[in-house]
Parts: structure tokens; sequence; C-alpha cells
């Protein structure tokens, strides 16, 4: 493979890998129009990107089974097909309920990017390769929500809100077209791989069973979830009460990213001296102080709107150090199972997210409060899980190492 198509398979894998984040983050500044055309609330509007974060929930468990009995390209042309029709009726919608159900369904079609890109790369790269590949997706996947909240800012003030969606669909087109024409095939259809409900739902139990998994399956999935309590507040928050425009709160959405995607970079020098284990734990110790601080400040007023961006973009510096890592160590028991456990990890962080994304707009009242209120919750949250869970993956380990030495002794 030449230096000129290996530069071609990544920049279409780092496409397919941002067709969901952008469907997430580029019409957040379009919220106030679109409440308004529709004639509904910013709160019905954010169950919008609830919808959005279910369908790609599930659309992950499906997808995993599919690519290994279908081949990549077919899955890829049915869900991005499902994507770019759902995106034109996105832009069409005349009520809230036909946005929501046309985001579930972009969602289900879209996420089908997110899984075979992963698998693409073991597919199309050397081993030794595909390490550097992934660094690249993931800084891809870090910088679009720098870039997509501006670009929808300034679409939603030029052509309306219903343009972001128009955009989508021709830009998932245009990926569609190079997926077609450009991207090699990968792994071809598998006759054998079966798509029983049974056969699928057995391999999940046994990734379940396991302690680490399920520990830090949670802690990664409920932490984690912080930062789409702040994605569905964020626009009434500060579109709505501190009166910023379209345009300015993308640039403000560009900003607090940068407060991500800086540690996330910075994690591989600091794993060279500190553990998986300890980093987080002390994230998570740093964001529990500083989401206090957050929630007390908004309740009594302390903030105006530079102070709320400065501790937000306090707290959302552990958000790059608690994804990665939660996530090495919850993949860390398996070797047989590994696509499963993947599966159901994405799986479960994107049902969180959805469920706090949710949680926001039910406690909607026109104040910051429900926003941080349900970031820092997230992180106590998970706080407490890795306590409690730490101690069952020693009881678990402790009484392993028993068992293995009675059975050693009787031997």
């Amino acid at each position: 493979m030449t230096r000129r198509q290996q530069f071609s398979i990544i920049l279409i894998l780092g496409t397919l890998s941002t067709i969901s984040p952008f469907s997430i983050d580029m019409y957040l500044p379009g919220f106030p129009a679109i409440a308004s055309d529709l004639n509904t609330s910013i709160a019905q509007v954010q169950l919008s990107l609830t919808a959005y974060l279910v369908g790609i929930s599930v659309g992950q468990l499906l997808y995993g089974p599919l690519l290994d009995r279908f081949g990549r390209k077919l899955p890829l042309y049915a869900g991005l097909g499902v994507y770019v029709l759902a995106s034109l009726g996105c832009a069409v919608s005349t009520s809230i309920e036909t946005l929501i159900l046309m985001r579930l369904l972009q969602a289900l079609g879209g996420c089908v990017g997110m899984v075979a890109a992963q698998a693409l790369v073991r597919d199309l790269f050397p081993v030794d390769q595909t390490a550097q590949v992934f660094s690249l997706l993931t800084l891809v996947i870090a910088v679009s929500p720098m870039i997509a909240p501006t670009v929808g800012g300034y679409a939603t003030v030029l052509f309306g809100w219903h343009s972001i969606f128009v955009i989508l669909a021709v830009i998932t087109a245009l990926i569609l077209l190079a997926i077609v024409y450009v991207l090699p095939n990968g792994r071809q259809a598998d006759a054998s791989i079966s798509l029983r409900p049974q056969a699928v739902l057995g391999n999940f139990y046994t990734v379940i069973r396991q302690p680490q998994f399920l520990t830090y399956a949670l802690v990664g999935g409920i932490a984690s979830a912080a930062p789409f309590a702040y994605i569905s507040g964020s626009p009434d928050v500060f579109m709505n009460i501190y009166k910023v425009s379209e345009q300015e709160y993308g640039w403000i959405f560009a900003v607090l990213a940068i407060a991500i995607l800086a540690p996330n970079q910075l994690n591989h020098v600091l794993l060279k001296r500190y553990s998986n284990q300890q980093l987080v734990s002390t994230t998570l110790v740093y964001q529990s102080v500083v989401g206090f601080f957050l929630v007390l400040g908004t309740w009594a007023g302390w903030y105006n709107l530079y102070g709320l961006l400065g501790v937000l973009f306090l707290f959302l510096l552990g958000q790059g150090l608690v994804a990665p890592n939660s996530a090495a160590l919850t993949l860390a028991p398996f070797v047989r199972h590994t696509g499963s456990a993947v599966a159901l990890m994405g799986s479960f962080r994107m049902g969180v997210g959805a469920l706090v994304s949710a949680l926001v707009s039910v406690l909607h009242n026109n104040t910051a409060l429900p926003m941080v209120g349900v970031m820092a919750g997230c992180i106590f949250s998970g706080f407490l899980i890795l306590l409690l869970g730490q101690r069952a993956i020693r009881y678990r380990s402790q009484h392993t190492d028993v068992g293995e030495s009675i059975a050693e002794a009787t031997l």
C-alpha cells in the first residue's frame, strides 16, 4: 500500500468516525431557532439529542455482528443511506415529534461509521501501525467539537437551522461515494458468524460477569456522561440565559472542547509515570472538588459568563483523562470477547449519555443549575462506583487466588 493510498484510507475512516460527533454538535447553536420555528421549548428540542444518543447506543450493538456477518461495505451502504434520508427528513420536519423520530433514525444509520472505522483499521493496516492510525482517528474526533458548532452557528444565521441537516446529508453522501470507489473492502462476509440472539447475548453475558469490566464500564460510562449534560444544556444556558449569539456560542463550544482535547493528548505521557487506575482515581477526586464549587457557585450566583466558562473549563479538563483510561481498564481482562466488550462499553456510554441529556431536559428551570448539577452528579456517582467496584475486584482476585491454591494443593 502506497503512502497516498494510506492517506486516502485514513481520511475516509476519519470522516466516517466524525459523522456522529458532527451530528451531535453541529445543530446545537440552532436550538433556539428550532424551538421558535416548531413552536416548542428548548427542553423539547433537547429530547432530539437524547433520541440521537439512544440511537447510537442501540446501533452499536447491532452493527458489530452485522459487519462480521456481511462484510464491511454492505452494512456501511445501508447505514449511511438511512442516515442521508433521515438527515433530509430532519431538514423538512415541521413538528418536534417528527424531528425527534428523524434524529433517532439518523443515529441508527450514522453510528455504523463509528463501528466500521475501527474494524477497518484492523483489517487494512499491519498490527504495528494500528495504534498510530487509531491515534490519528482519535485526534480527528477530538477536533470535531471545535469545528462543528462554529459551522452550525454560521449556517443557522445565514441559511436557517434546516441547512445544518442538508449539509450533513451532502457530506455523508460524499463520504458514501468515497467508500464505494476508493475504500478497500476489508474483511469479507463470513457466513459462519451467528446472528442468533442467544449466541450474541451469551457473549455479552460472559463479558458483564467480569467484575473489572463492570466496574470500569460503569465508572467510565457515568463519569464520561458529564459532557453530554453540558452538550444538552449549554445552548439554553449560553444563548437564552447569557444571551450570546449563535456564532459566539460556536466559539465558546470550541474553546471548551480544548479542555477535553489537551489532556487526551497528554495521556500517553502521564502513563509513563502513573497507572491507569491512578489517573482515573486522581482525576475523579479533582473533578469532584471542582464540581462541588461549580454547583455551589452557580446556586449562589457567584459566576458571570466568564466565571462560569472558567470553572467549566477546569471541570472538563478531567474528561480527557477519565474516558481513555477507564476504557483501557474496561477492556483489559479480555482476549477472546474483546469485540463484545467494545460494543457493550460503547453502547453503555451512549445510553447513559442519552439518560443524562434527558434528565437535563426534565429538570429545565431557566437556570444553569440543571446542567451543572447533572454534570457534577455524574462525577460523584462515578467516584462512588469506583470505590465500591475496586473492593469487588479485590474480593474476586483474592478468592480466585485461594481457589487456585486449593486446586494446586489437591493436585
